[in-house]
C-alpha cells in the first residue's frame, strides 16, 4: 500500500454570511495541501449536540416525538440538543434530560457512548451520546418555545427493531441507539 501524509487544509481568509443566528454559515478561502486556493468553501459551525439513551429500571428506552422543520417530519429520536452556552457536555445532557422528558440525574449517572461527526465536509457539528441507567421520570418538562415533544418508552429490543426497520432513523439516534445494543447485548436481547 502506497501511503502519503495528508495535510490540513490553511484556512487563508473566514468571513460570516449567516443569514441568521438560527444557521450560521462560514465562507472560508483555504489553500489545499497541492497549493490550490479555493475561496468559496461554505460550511456551517452549527455547534455541538449532546444525546442521551435513557433506559427505566425496566430496560425500557426513553424516546422523543417531535416535529423536525428541516425535514418537515415527526420523528422518533433519544432525547437531546445544543450544547448550551456556558455548560460542560454534561450538563447540557443532564438539562436536556429533564428539559425534554422530566427526567432529573446526576453527572456520575451518565456513561460516554463516545461522539459521532454526522457530515463533517459541511458542518463542524459533533454529537456526544451518553447512556443512563435507572432512569425515573422525577421531575416536568420545561420545553422550549418551538419544542412539542411527545415522551414514549419503549422495550429495549423493540427500539433496535425499529432501528432496524426503518422506523427511527435520525442518524445519531440510530448510531447511539446500535453503539449501546453493541455495548450491552443483553439489555437490547441480541
Amino acid at each position: 500500500m502506497n501511503t502519503h501524509e495528508i495535510q490540513k487544509w490553511k484556512v487563508l481568509k473566514e468571513q460570516d454570511v449567516s443569514p441568521s443566528p438560527w444557521f450560521p454559515i462560514l465562507q472560508h478561502t483555504v489553500q489545499l495541501a497541492n497549493g490550490k486556493i479555493i475561496d468559496d468553501y461554505y460550511f456551517s459551525p452549527l455547534g455541538d449536540v449532546v444525546q442521551v439513551l435513557a433506559l427505566t429500571p425496566a430496560h425500557e428506552v426513553i424516546l422523543v416525538r417531535q416535529y423536525k422543520h428541516g425535514l418537515g417530519e415527526i420523528l422518533l429520536e433519544l432525547p437531546g440538543g445544543m450544547r448550551q452556552n456556558g455548560k460542560s457536555l454534561i450538563q447540557s445532557a443532564l438539562n436536556e434530560l429533564e428539559e425534554e422528558i422530566g427526567v432529573k440525574a446526576n453527572a456520575d449517572q451518565l456513561e460516554s457512548l463516545g461522539q459521532i461527526a454526522n457530515n463533517p465536509t459541511k458542518t463542524r457539528q459533533i454529537t456526544y451520546g451518553y447512556i443512563l441507567f435507572d432512569a425515573e421520570f422525577n421531575s416536568i418538562q420545561k420545553l422550549d418555545e418551538t419544542e412539542d415533544i411527545e415522551v414514549l418508552t419503549m422495550p429495549a429490543p423493540e427500539v433496535l427493531q425499529y432501528v432496524k426497520d426503518g422506523k427511527i432513523w435520525v442518524t445519531d439516534s440510530m448510531n447511539f441507539i446500535l453503539k449501546a445494543a453493541l455495548r450491552y447485548p443483553d439489555i437490547f436481547k441480541i
